[in-house]
C-alpha cells in the first residue's frame, strides 16, 4: 500500500475549452474546473498528477 501524502496543490484553469479535444474537456471537468480562472485544491496523488500531465497547456499548478 502506498504511503499517505497530504500535500495539496492548487489547480487553476488558465485557457478556455473552445477547440480543445473532447478528452481534454472531460479531464478538466473531472478535476472540478468549470470556468476560466476557476481554482480547485486536490491532494497530489498519482491519479491527479497523471490527469495534469495530459493538459499542461490549459492549467496552472501551484504547490
Amino acid at each position: 500500500m502506498a504511503k499517505k501524502n497530504n500535500e495539496t496543490i492548487k489547480i487553476t484553469l488558465k485557457k478556455g475549452l473552445v477547440g480543445v479535444p473532447e478528452k481534454h474537456i472531460k479531464i478538466v471537468k473531472a478535476l472540478g474546473l468549470t470556468k476560466t480562472n476557476s481554482t480547485v485544491e486536490h491532494v497530489a496523488s498519482p491519479t491527479i498528477m497523471g490527469m495534469l500531465n495530459k493538459i499542461p497547456h490549459l492549467v496552472e499548478v501551484v504547490k
